[in-house]
């Protein structure tokens, strides 16, 4: 029974489980990761965004962790973001739904009495982002000593956001004796070291090289000199293009996807149209948005990188990178919320000349070159502002110290070169002074 869920020797119950998700044939990496997991071995597991990688590590645990035992949880599963601890809660609750099985999602932005509450009736599995779950532990409300199970979720993420410190405080205090399973999209030096630190001889699985890009996704990249070019290019996009049924624009920081946002209301999308989402929304707005377009009632949502990774979205169509992201792994996280479940999709990134730099970073992480497209016609190029012009300038200046540390800089000279003759000489004069002293 090769290409199957039978194959794993799971129980009745997580069988009548997957058939009911209509899960028929396993993705690479369950075939790879659960027999793995099942055996109890550690497990390092490399797997990009939308490969089925929660229901790799769910299933095997499910099946070791059987039914509601004891008070203290015997599974913790570390995730970096509220949404990702949200999804993976949900993926339990759906897999686990013929079992009595206890757990919950706790996470910060939000009050703890309720998940105190969860966490006093008893639990099973503990979903957890690192902050909350340390805030919590030191207040005496979680046990850790019936530990079997340690997941960390997207762990290149955890590292980019800084969570290394309470990882570390997290390692303290649960049992050495336990199974750990790590999984990542990429696997940077510092990710490397963490697998050194708390995996004891791992099996390795990767199912697709690094920091690769899913087949199902075209990518497209327009050369756009500056951010109102690059405003009119997305209105264009979102009005002209029929095909674009579900899409998100993700924005490198909150004031740009704010103003993204009230700039397509002004232009006449309503609020069942679109949706803003980052890190200053208030939790259950965040959810609220997040269901809405999942549930296909909003076409457009805005946002930063919070969701960017582990939000398991089906059918969206389209990926707009307003902003190249200047964490260059968070492309490939970006354009993997479409192309998913493999179904086509588009992920199309503006870029203008100060984010160069980082596209030919992104490009030789991905080991391929974006194809360009000239901007449509119809799209107004407007000349670009001398603030904007300034700031992109001091930007290519930084980028090029940094590969070349004795670059003085082409903005400053720049900048020299225009000053009145008078002035450039009596600089002169005063650095020859200083040197005579």
């Amino acid at each position: 029974m090769s290409d199957t869920f039978e194959q794993f020797d799971l129980n009745k119950q997580l069988l009548n489980a997957v058939a009911d998700l209509g899960y028929t044939i396993p993705s690479p990496i369950q075939k790879e990761a659960i027999p793995v997991i099942t055996h109890g071995h550690d497990v390092l597991g490399i797997a990009q965004t939308g490969t089925g990688k929660t229901a790799a590590f769910l299933l095997p645990i499910l099946m070791k962790v059987k039914y509601a035992q004891g008070q203290h949880i015997r599974c913790l599963i570390l995730a970096p973001t509220r949404e990702l601890s949200v999804q993976i809660d949900e993926a339990i609750t759906e897999l686990a739904k013929y079992t009595d099985l206890r757990h919950r999602a706790i996470y910060g932005g939000t009050g703890t009495k309720a998940q105190i509450e969860a966490l006093q009736s008893g639990l099973d599995i503990l979903v957890a982002t690192p902050g909350r779950f340390i805030d919590l532990y030191l207040k005496g409300e979680i046990v850790t000593k019936s530990i079997q199970f340690l997941v960390m979720d997207e762990a290149d993420k955890m590292m980019d956001m800084g969570f290394m410190p309470q990882i570390r405080k997290i390692l303290e205090v649960i049992p050495r004796k336990r199974k750990n399973l790590l999984f990542s999209a990429t696997f940077p030096p510092k990710v490397e070291r963490l697998s050194e630190e708390f995996l004891e001889a791992p099996v390795k699985v990767e199912v697709t090289p690094q920091a690769t890009t899913a087949e199902t996704v075209e990518q497209v990249l327009y050369e756009t000199p500056n951010f109102r070019t690059k405003i009119n290019l997305v209105e264009h996009l979102l009005g002209a293009s029929e095909e674009i049924v579900r899409g998100i624009v993700f924005c490198r920081t909150k004031a740009v996807a704010d103003n993204v946002y009230k700039f397509l209301q002004r232009k006449g999308m309503k609020e069942h149209e679109v949706r803003v989402i980052h890190a200053n929304k208030g939790q259950n707005t965040r959810m609220n948005s997040m269901n809405a377009f999942r549930e296909g009632e909003v076409r457009i949502l805005v946002s930063t990188d919070v969701a960017a990774r582990g939000i398991d979205i089906q059918e969206v169509s389209h990926v707009i990178n307003f902003d190249v992201p200047v964490i260059y792994e968070d492309y490939v996280h970006r354009i993997g919320r479409t192309g998913r479940a493999n179904l086509e999709g588009k992920a199309i990134t503006f870029m203008t000349p100060a984010e160069e730099y980082h596209i030919a970073k992104i490009e030789k992480i991905i080991r391929s070159e974006i194809p360009r497209e000239a901007i449509p016609e119809g799209v107004s190029v407007p000349e670009t502002p001398f603030e904007e012009q300034q700031t992109m300038l001091r930007e290519i200046d930084n980028q090029r110290k940094k590969e070349n540390p004795d670059f003085k800089g082409a903005f400053h000279e720049k900048k020299a070169k225009n000053l009145p003759r008078d002035q450039r000489s009596s600089k002169h004069k005063a650095r020859g002074k200083k040197r005579r002293r």
